[in-house]
């Protein structure tokens, strides 16, 4: 006789037929991974054979095949009553003595003496195969003490294979019923209750982006995270920095963690309950950075083992503080996706927010709202409906299918539904806190993802265009082609694009929108005179004890981000170079900015990082990229110093560098320059014997050589890079460099809008040319036509 029992340790990867894809990987990873540091709970598995044997003894395999021969596969009208027959077929069903035993004896064997608590979990037959996630489609039990209340667990995940969600994804995805079996895996709980736990995935679930790993955790059980009932901590780790051995978590996000799921008291009806969790644990990271990384590594270890993205599940025991890994499948969205095809969506108009979160995927969609409580008697759904709802579960799902959008309030980008979301191709947007009370039934909203990380609702339909791209039909010039880039949450994306790296990273954009505070303010935060002001610095930087650290930990992460993403490509950015007037738009920056006629020629650039009004907060910057460079182990970063007006500044600021740890030619750092002051061109080949490379800033180059401030609007018709004046100035420049062997390249928009000044660029040798990523193909088109015609 077949065996109806199977133990971890005689069960692998080949026996999904026998235990399901769920148990299998659990039996693999028990049996093959444990050796290798990996912690795995022990358990065993309840076999398919075991299954087809309790619907045979009791005889109700036909009559749940007759009942699903009655479901409506146009509109699924009767999908809940077909469903609830089929569960109450085997609910009602016995087991045999001989089964009953037999998952009593592995019970008493895996717990000894003390019968322990146990999570009793379903795994289909046909579960975690390459083209299915199965995600959230069948039950789990949990806190399972004893053998009746065992048996009865193993029972209604017997029941779970027909739960409406389940009998719908079989639908969708053409898996025949009557071939698929309930295995059901017991194992050793672990009290993440009293603990964390969390989910993983091996490559960005975003843009599949393979270097970047993404964590993310909660306090408590991790059903919670699942249903997106809470914001988890997140945590990106880049594989190269965990395989050199240094510092690999490139970004770390706070999530709000408002509540904590655990069991129940024996009293109350339920087993398990949510409670508020604790201020300070809703401050504080669920999981240390030695943690974060031993998880990291063991998910190196898992994604090893199977050749293949993996999304695991792991929890950390409260009682014990051991962590483990419960559960790990296939990623399902990127390993079958063509890489080399690239849909793009851009947004022509944007109407007004009316809410925004964590966006899913970077897809584009309008349609009209449907504000919902339940899956429940929802009526017609059409094509454009867009569902906001306040948390999606799996009983959703088979929803998900028939509309163009979801918004949800709560929810992270682990969270069930953006996982289904984008299993499904369908544009979400999760976590938006907000979006059932600022968006109105059967309005008409725009869902964009395609503008970063962070996802908007619009209101009314907003334009957009659609454009498919075959990065493998782009031919790359001999010219180097690189991107100019502000934002980290775009970087892991737009690192897909034909490029050699990036030639400018504006670190602009990461102090207004990550840091927010301004250096200085944080570096003399108790001379601060307004005390609104110091209030909102003290709860932007509740969670660091030192205010200084919060700057550096901000910036840093936002440079890594984008070091990350093009590694091991040159990322060059560009220090600090906001004007006067912008710093003092920083969170506290007016006490710290003197008033400036004219800002644009003022204090910027490299004269502020020497002097003592702004060299404090240069020494902040200067950290950010130490800590980049020499601990995350990005050595492909380089550093450039804006609007340098005299060699004898260049070696100040130099100076000033290696004060802070960043010595030019020390652990090859290279320090470049920008080339946008005509004292720059004039005086290039003496710049060149300081600095490592030159960057032509067209716009300020044109805007001094011509004298005219490109922000006037009274002045813009002259405003002209096609100029001769400065055209000369550009060729003089590139001569110098050529003569003194500087590398030299050229940021600006001119070159995709002017095909001439593309062929301009290319026939007097630039060695680069960096684009906005909206500019880039039009810019590598201009840049090969210019080189066929040279040849």
């Amino acid at each position: 006789m077949k065996a109806q029992i199977k133990k971890f340790d005689e069960i692998g990867i080949k026996d999904v037929a026998m235990v399901g894809g769920k148990n299998a990987s659990l039996g693999e990873m028990y049996n093959q991974l444990t050796s290798k540091g990996v912690r795995i709970p022990n358990g065993f598995a309840t076999t398919s054979f075991a299954f087809w044997e309790f619907l045979k003894e009791n005889e109700i395999q036909t009559r749940i095949e007759n009942v699903l021969t009655q479901l409506d596969r146009e509109a699924y009208s009767n999908l809940e009553e077909i469903g609830k027959k089929a569960r109450k077929l085997i609910l009602g069903a016995t087991f045999s003595t001989v089964f009953s035993e037999e998952i009593f004896n592995a019970y008493s064997i895996l717990c000894g003496e003390d019968l322990k608590e146990v999570a009793v979990r379903s795994s289909a037959t046909a579960e975690d195969l390459p083209e299915a996630s199965f995600a959230g489609q069948h039950d789990t039990y949990l806190n399972i003490k004893g053998k009746e209340a065992l048996l009865e667990a193993v029972k209604n995940c017997f029941a779970s294979l027909y739960t409406n969600r389940a009998i719908k994804y079989r639908e969708d995805k053409g898996f025949k019923h009557d071939t698929i079996a309930l295995s059901v895996g017991v194992q050793i709980m672990v009290r993440s209750d009293k603990g964390c736990s969390g989910v993983g995935f091996t490559i960005d679930p975003e843009s599949g982006f393979e270097n970047i790993m993404l964590l993310s955790g909660i306090w408590g059980l991790g059903e919670n995270i699942v249903q997106g009932v809470v914001t988890p901590d997140e945590f990106y780790v880049f594989k190269p920095s965990l395989a050199q051995g240094k510092y690999p978590i490139v970004q770390k996000n706070l999530g709000d963690k408002k509540l904590t799921m655990v069991y129940a008291d024996k009293k109350e009806n339920t087993s398990i309950v949510n409670i508020k969790t604790q201020k300070d644990k809703q401050r504080a990271f669920v999981l240390s950075n030695y943690e974060v990384i031993a998880l990291a590594k063991w998910a190196i270890i898992i994604e090893r083992h199977y050749q293949k993205p993996m999304d695991i599940e792991w929890a950390k025991d409260g009682i014990t503080n051991e962590l483990f890994i419960i559960q790990a499948r296939p990623e399902t969205v990127h390993n079958i996706r063509n890489k080399n095809i690239f849909m793009e969506y851009k947004l022509l108009k944007k109407g007004k927010v009316l809410s925004q979160g964590n966006a899913v995927g970077s897809k584009i969609t309008h349609g009209t709202a449907r504000l919902l409580d339940s899956p429940k008697n929802v009526g017609h759904l059409s094509p454009d409906t867009i569902i906001v709802t306040d948390t999606v579960t799996p009983d959703w799902d088979p929803l998900l299918k028939q509309v163009a959008g979801i918004v949800t309030n709560k929810g992270g980008r682990t969270s069930h539904a953006a996982i289904v979301a984008r299993e499904l191709g369908v544009p979400a947007i999760v976590g938006c806190a907000d979006a059932t009370t600022t968006i109105k039934e059967n309005e008409t909203i725009t869902v964009s993802c395609a503008e970063g990380k962070t996802g908007y609702i619009y209101q009314g339909e907003c334009a957009f265009t659609k454009i498919e791209i075959d990065f493998s039909n782009i031919k790359m010039p001999a010219t180097e082609v690189k991107m100019i880039l502000a934002d980290p949450d775009n970087a892991y994306q737009l690192a897909g694009y034909p490029n050699n790296g990036v030639g400018l990273l504006r670190m602009e954009f990461i102090i207004t929108h990550k840091v927010k505070v301004h250096p200085m303010a944080l570096v003399k935060f108790d001379k601060l005179k307004e005390e609104t002001v110091k209030k909102e610095i003290e709860k932007i930087t509740e969670a660091y004890p030192d205010k200084e650290d919060y700057f550096v930990d901000k910036l840093s992460q936002g440079i890594a981000t984008i070091a990350a993403a093009f590694y091991p490509k040159e990322v060059i950015v560009r220090l600090s170079d906001f004007k006067t007037n912008e710093y003092a738009n920083l969170i506290g920056g007016e006490d710290f900015e003197p008033i400036e006629e004219n800002p644009m020629l003022g204090f910027r650039g490299a004269s502020r990082y020497y002097n003592d009004l702004y060299k404090e907060g240069f020494a902040l910057e200067c950290k950010a990229i130490k800590q980049v460079r020499d601990e995350m182990g990005l050595t492909n970063l380089k550093v450039m110093v804006p609007f340098c007006r005299t060699v004898e500044e260049g070696k100040k600021v130099l100076a000033v560098m290696e004060e802070n740890g960043l010595k030019r030619g020390s652990h090859a750092l290279e320090v470049y320059t920008m080339i946008e002051i005509p004292s720059n061109v004039i005086l290039a080949e003496k710049f060149s014997g300081i600095f490592d490379g030159f960057s032509i800033g067209s716009n300020d180059l044109t805007q001094l050589t011509l004298g005219i401030d490109r922000d006037s609007e009274l002045m813009m018709d002259l405003f002209d890079e096609n100029n001769e004046a400065p055209k000369q100035m550009i060729k003089m420049a590139i001569l110098a460099a050529k003569k003194t062997n500087t590398t030299i390249g050229l940021c600006g928009q001119a070159p995709s809008d002017y095909p001439e000044f593309a062929s301009f660029l290319v026939k007097e040798g630039i060695d680069s040319i960096s684009f906005n990523p909206d500019a880039l193909l039009q810019g590598i088109e201009n840049i090969n036509k210019a080189e066929n015609i040279g040849e």
